[in-house]
């Protein structure tokens, strides 16, 4: 529809009218997210005459197709600047039920309205830094929180949930006093937790346990957008979360877990929406005080617990699964993969058991050592290759994963990933020669197969495997042919190392990387210290 003429209607028209323009408009550009540069005027005094409407007592089904609209529009930022204000923010708030003097979110006919404004304020105070800076002015995350609170005991309400729950978690995330009040004054935990609770629509079984569905429970599309959107703001609000200082914090968190728990073992309406669900799941998780990821493991479960003995680490299981998709995705493994691990690492560091489970289905026994420890479609094999990865961040925490599940004893280590893949590691932690790390695990020891001590003499330590034995070139040379090539080699080193190609380097006693001559020179101090005593 022309613009003039549409303007022409709105500025003038009866409800009926507007009604049916604004509709023919939305219908037109309701996929549209680029706009003609030359219409940005007449688009400013469409957003004006729209918002005049809305100010005024219309017909319910006007003002849902005029948010609409304003929605559409309000996706160009240039149009938002001159319509951004005080006044006109306040007309949407009211509209959205974000009103200190509502007690109610009022009749149910009216939510699709409450659900249109919220979405125009979520595209406006993401686009506009005007309404980024009104919206502290105008308290509007308070608003929010509020709503939230009335949404707790209403049926049908997801929508509106789901839409206050995007703003916030905007809002969290373009200003950081927001997320510091919501955590001190708002009670913005307890909030968000009761509602992801409430959206589940959670039953407990006991403390810290809840009511599973044997097969998980099975989430409409509404309430795994909601839940999504729940999870987001929850992380931002979590944010700084990394020690817990009393025991209700304690509490607190543990039933965030439990919750979370459940999530992990939900299923959303899609493998795409399950995937979704599971990803926000894990980088809240990562968020919750080590101390507290005890509650993944639903160690009170004993009946189920005697049926199946990994019944109690299902949630744990879903988190390896997830990990090995995106392994398997081979794409963007800094933001999709490293969460995960991280978490994964994390609770393998502080909790005995969960090491135990994830060691037996990440490293099981050794039996074939024929190929490389990177060759293959096993868990083990695709996170050995990640530890030769581009991406340094990606490299450290897959080679720290396997460390940790290894009781970071190198020779542990080894054994699963060969010197060669692990060499990166140790060079970073000064372990080159051996040893362990700093953390203390438990003594029980891992129980090497048959298969494994038969072929152990014969294994490359550097591949980590068994290799067909080579014939020696040195073997078919006279005396005079070794010797010419031996020189030969040191003629090629000792020019890149002139030119400063390479560098060499040695290992120092205390396991570190150093250039030769001073590794060398340490040897021969430490060597001369041990005979004076």
């Amino acid at each position: 529809m022309d613009l003039d003429s549409l303007l022409g209607k709105v500025s003038l028209g009866q409800h009926h009218e507007i009604e049916e323009a604004v509709g023919i408009y939305n219908t037109e550009n309701r996929t549209m997210f680029k706009f003609n540069p030359s219409d940005e005027e007449k688009r400013m005094k469409l957003c004006e005459a729209l918002l005049q409407v809305l100010d005024k007592e219309t017909h319910t089904s006007c003002q849902i197709i005029c948010l609409e609209a304003l929605r559409i529009l309000s996706r160009d930022k240039k149009v938002l600047v001159p319509v951004t204000t005080k006044t006109n923010l306040q007309i949407l708030m009211k509209m959205a039920k974000l009103d200190p003097k509502l007690k109610c979110l009022g009749e149910a006919k009216d939510f699709p309205v409450v659900v249109e404004a919220l979405k125009c304020l979520c595209n406006i105070v993401f686009n506009s830094p005007e309404a980024q800076k009104l919206s502290l002015e105008l308290d509007l995350a308070d608003l929010l929180c509020r709503l939230l609170q009335k949404c707790m005991d209403q049926h049908m309400v997801n929508d509106i949930r789901c839409f206050d729950l995007r703003l916030l978690f905007l809002l969290t995330l373009l200003h950081t006093n927001i997320r510091t009040r919501l955590q001190e004054e708002l009670q913005g935990l307890t909030l968000l937790t009761q509602t992801l609770e409430s959206i589940l629509g959670i039953e407990w079984a006991e403390k810290y346990q809840t009511v599973t569905e044997v097969n998980g429970t099975l989430l409409s599309i509404q309430e795994t957008d909601c839940t999504i959107e729940a999870l987001k703001a929850l992380f931002n609000v979590t944010l700084d979360s990394w020690n817990v200082h009393s025991e209700s914090d304690a509490h607190q968190y543990r039933h965030l877990c439990s919750i979370l728990r459940h999530v992990l073992l939900s299923k959303g309406p899609s493998e795409d929406k399950t995937e979704e669900l599971q990803s926000n799941t894990v980088n809240l998780l990562s968020n919750v005080p080590v101390s507290c990821l005890d509650v993944l493991v639903n160690s009170s479960s004993t009946q189920m617990s005697a049926n199946n003995n990994d019944a109690d680490m299902e949630a744990i299981q879903v988190m390896l699964d997830f990990m090995e998709k995106r392994i398997d995705k081979g794409s963007c493994y800094r933001e999709g993969l490293t969460p995960v691990l991280s978490l994964l690492t994390k609770c393998c560091r502080a909790h005995r058991n969960i090491r135990k489970f994830i060691k037996a289905e990440v490293l099981p026994p050794l039996r074939d050592v024929s190929n490389r420890p990177e060759v293959g479609m096993t868990v083990r094999n695709k996170l050995v290759r990640l530890m030769t990865h581009v991406d340094l961040g990606v490299k450290q925490i897959a080679a720290e994963f396997l460390f940790v599940l290894c009781k970071e004893r190198v020779d542990n280590l080894l054994k699963y990933t060969g010197y060669g893949n692990a060499a990166g590691l140790l060079a970073a932690r000064g372990l080159l020669a051996g040893g362990r790390g700093d953390r203390w695990y438990s003594d029980d020891e891992d129980t090497d197969t048959e298969e494994y001590i038969q072929a152990k003499p014969n294994i490359n330590l550097i591949t980590g495997h068994v290799e067909e034995p080579l014939p020696n070139p040195w073997d078919e040379m006279t005396e005079e042919q070794k010797e010419y090539e031996a020189m030969k080699l040191v003629n090629v080193f000792d020019k890149l190392s002139r030119d400063d190609i390479i560098k060499p380097m040695g290992v120092r006693p205390d396991g570190t990387m150093a250039p030769l001559e001073e590794s060398l020179h340490s040897q021969t101090v430490e060597q001369d210290n041990s005979d004076s005593d």
